[in-house]
């Protein structure tokens, strides 16, 4: 480890940042430097502006990575570096509101039966069930899941915020049968080349895709999905806005608020104003005058 990133790390720690995001961090910084083959710290703003657009336009990443790097390298300059130039020198993206993709309950079903893997089978539930985001899920211990309250204790919640959500009886009934087959020992969900260790992302993620593809859906599946598919259900059976904020650890309702847009019960539910109007019915007759 470079004096440099030693220091960001140490900077990122005193900071309380979660370990996800810190790795995070420190992979975009060492991108940065491997593009330019020069330490950050001999690098500058016009440099900085350089790789983000390399991101958008050549590499074309998704603008919430371009984010994360940006705010990578603006906590390495403004946080470690002590230099005040980056908000004022290196624009923020705007931000475009996109509709979370969600799928149907008969989808997931399809996902589940077609999933054979009984490790893979209780992650894609749990996903499901919990509406628990990837990182959350890695980070479950066999002590998290609370049979006696019917809980599941999420430690490392995103910006280190614990929350508990309800575990579903059919889900534990599930939780104890994968148990009595893995036996696992501390991670629920450990990684099965180093069972000491919790899985790694991109196996899990690969595991979802698969399972998706398996089943025949043709959109990319991914733990996220699992997630929006979890808050749309639940609001379409009746569940509060600040419930379901809550079970999913959002920090400002607005962003549960989204699944409003998506929900089709909803849509449906709402009478267009159209459906009001006293309309005379439209004749197709070749000399009709409506019809020239």
């Amino acid at each position: 480890m470079t004096p440099l990133r030693k220091r960001m790390f140490d900077e990122l720690q005193l900071r309380n940042y979660a370990d996800f995001t810190i790795e995070r961090y420190l992979d975009a910084v060492q991108k940065f430097a491997e593009f330019f083959g020069k330490s950050p710290q001999r690098l500058g703003p016009e440099h900085v502006r350089t790789f983000l657009l390399h991101l958008v336009q050549e590499r074309k990443v998704a603008p919430s990575t371009v984010q994360i790097h940006r705010a990578a390298l603006k906590f390495l300059y403004v946080k470690t570096l002590h230099q005040p130039w980056f908000d004022e020198r290196i624009p923020r993206a705007r931000k475009r509101q996109r509709l979370p993709a969600v799928l149907s309950a008969e989808e997931i079903t399809r996902i589940l039966d077609h999933t054979c893997n009984l490790k893979h089978w209780v992650m894609i539930a749990m996903f499901y069930a919990t509406g628990l985001r990837c990182n959350e899920l890695r980070n479950l211990k066999i002590s998290d899941i609370d049979s006696q309250r019917m809980v599941i204790h999420v430690r490392e919640g995103k910006g280190g915020i614990p929350r508990d959500i309800g575990l579903s009886p059919a889900l534990l009934e599930r939780l104890r049968v994968y148990w009595r087959w893995g036996k696992p020992k501390d991670w629920l969900f450990p990684s099965k080349m180093r069972p000491q260790q919790m899985m790694e992302r991109k196996t899990i993620r690969l595991a979802c895709n698969t399972a998706g593809r398996r089943a025949g859906i043709n959109k990319p599946v991914t733990p996220h999905v699992f997630r929006h598919s979890f808050a749309t259900h639940m609001l379409e059976a009746g569940a509060d806005l600040r419930t379901i904020q809550v079970l999913l650890g959002h920090a400002d309702i607005q962003t549960t608020a989204r699944y409003l847009r998506v929900s089709t019960r909803r849509m449906q539910a709402a009478p267009s104003p159209f459906d009001a109007l006293e309309l005379k019915p439209i004749r197709s007759t070749k000399d009709d005058p409506q019809q020239q």
